[in-house]
């Protein structure tokens, strides 16, 4: 059975964590080369900053201290974790935490969904009102008609990559809305919010964004990650999605 102890909420200049990320960041360099960013790692991240402008445009008092700390305990082990939030809202015995995806993969959702929910359980020990926020940057998830479409190709995959609507629909813990009105406070489920690519590109205005992936396209997929007891963001990241070790040292540096 897990269970979660010790959860505090911190910033990234926390001298515990700044220490631990840059332990593990020896630890990493010895095992393997880390690969540079590719366009949509670099893209991930700017689509969080995009959408914690857009969150506070909305009105909301986004807090700097997104960096959860927490042992979860299995039998007699006991490990520390750190996740870095991508966005939360701290109000007196009430957290809502965002976290934001960047995918052309439905299955992200899945996997985000598991992330929350070790997330909830954690932070339901500093607040008895946990919300939970997903903003879905769609970077081209198939519909159903070009899934179809696929399928019928010489090189067709084994399996149909998922619609947005079928991984909704397998699971009742996600709901999609259209607007943060619609999000009830402390429900169970997990509120979705998406966000077309176009409508990410009106957000940055004249920012640029790095939207060149067809290099990336080409890459050979990544060398299976060696599992660690320790973590910071995602456990099991999606290949379109910002390498949240990585980023994380990115700004611990820069402090």
């Amino acid at each position: 059975m897990v269970r979660f102890t010790r959860a505090r909420l911190t910033t990234f200049t926390d001298p515990q964590y700044r220490a631990y990320v840059q332990r593990m960041t020896m630890s990493r360099d010895n095992q393997r080369a880390t690969r540079p960013p590719r366009q949509r790692d670099l893209f991930g991240g700017e689509a969080e900053a995009l959408l914690r402008d857009w969150l506070t445009a909305q009105g909301l008092g986004l807090s700097e201290r997104r960096i959860l700390e927490y042992e979860e305990r299995r039998d007699r082990s006991s490990i520390r974790k750190y996740r870095e939030l991508d966005a939360l809202v701290e109000a007196p015995r009430a957290l809502h935490v965002f976290e934001i995806k960047a995918s052309r993969s439905a299955s992200s959702l899945r996997r985000a969904l598991g992330q929350l929910a070790e997330v909830r359980g954690a932070l339901s020990l500093i607040a008895p009102q946990v919300t939970t926020t997903i903003l879905l940057v769609d970077t081209g998830i198939p519909t159903a008609a070009e899934v179809l479409e696929l399928m019928r190709a010489p090189d067709a995959p084994h399996t149909p990559p998922p619609t947005l609507a079928e991984v909704l629909e397998s699971q009742p813990k996600l709901v999609l809305i259209r607007s943060l009105t619609e999000i009830t406070p402390g429900d169970d489920r997990v509120s979705v919010i998406r966000f077309s690519l176009d409508e990410l590109v009106a957000l940055a205005g004249d920012r640029p964004l790095h939207l060149d992936w067809s290099a990336d396209d080409d890459d050979p997929p990544p060398p299976p990650r060696t599992p660690t007891v320790h973590t910071i963001g995602d456990d099991t990241p999606d290949d379109d999605d910002d390498n949240p070790f990585a980023a994380a040292m990115r700004r611990v540096l820069k402090e």
